[in-house]
């Protein structure tokens, strides 16, 4: 254990030497209204996991410092209801949830640094908030995926997940490196944790991903193990630049039943900052 308390002690003195003083890039969302363009895309509609929500623009803004990504309970027609579409989406009638995801696909990539992310998430039942990253090319999970933060219930108990994601040799089937931490470990610290802000930080370089929440390391990734299976073309795919994603999605595979009375939820991010590594 003292061994290991000292590895990690070791490696963030080296990560802050290694790293710039200044963010390479960031958001503060200091403005009001919509987000940066120049940053920021949303996606639309339903997306993935079988989740609830249709994602929307009008369910993410900037106010007092802050993005807010807000879910909301609503109930109208599906624009893209096709009862004969093989995509789970389209088979759906009516929506009845909406949120937001924010991604900076196309617009700011990164590759080695520090990403750090200051954020407040809901914990309701049914909410499912995250920080994560994807690969620019191949298909998931080949282009590789890092959860920097999940939150969600398994088997009924709250948990904060760090993990990472990369392709096998079968289509759409993922290896994962996952760490899933009881929400109670955080609590037994600070029983007002869920209404205060926490720094979710990835630091990357061509070695390792580490994934720390308010500096205690959660996971630790060695990319020795990250490499795709055939299909990936046994490429690294955290060895190329990733881009981001800030969303709140309800139910679907992993957020579970939803507490409507909870609603309307709240993800508040304060700030997205990233950081260049000097050998990058």
């Amino acid at each position: 254990m003292l061994q290991r308390k000292l590895y990690i002690l070791v490696a963030v003195i080296l990560w802050c030497s290694a790293v710039s003083a200044q963010p390479e890039w960031s958001d503060e969302f200091n403005g009001n209204g919509a987000p940066d363009s120049t940053i920021w895309n949303f996606e639309e509609g339903f997306v993935r996991n079988q989740e609830v929500q249709w994602y929307q623009v009008a369910n993410a803004w900037q106010q007092d410092g802050c993005l807010i990504i807000e879910a909301r309970r609503e109930h109208r027609k599906n624009p893209t209801y096709d009862p004969a579409s093989r995509f789970w989406g389209k088979k759906r009638e009516f929506i009845d949830y909406t949120s937001a995801c924010l991604t900076t696909k196309g617009k700011k990539s990164f590759l080695y640094g520090r990403l750090e992310v200051r954020a407040k998430i809901p914990t309701a039942a049914g909410a499912w908030p995250a920080i994560w990253t994807l690969g620019n090319d191949m298909e998931w999970p080949s282009c590789g995926e890092v959860d920097i933060m999940e939150y969600y219930r398994i088997d009924g108990e709250s948990h904060i997940l760090a993990n990472a994601a990369w392709g096998n040799d079968q289509r759409f089937h993922a290896v994962w490196n996952s760490r899933k931490i009881p929400f109670a470990h955080f609590i037994e610290r600070n029983q007002d944790w869920e209404n205060l802000f926490h720094v979710w930080r990835m630091d990357w370089d061509e070695t390792h991903i580490c994934i720390y929440l308010d500096d205690e390391l959660l996971n630790d990734i060695p990319l020795s193990t990250t490499v795709n299976g055939s299909i990936g073309n046994g490429e690294n795919p955290f060895k190329k630049p990733h881009y981001i994603l800030l969303n709140l999605a309800l139910g679907g595979q992993n957020g579970g039943p939803i507490d409507d009375s909870a609603l309307p939820m709240r993800y508040e991010i304060d700030y997205v900052r990233f950081y260049r590594a000097f050998n990058d």
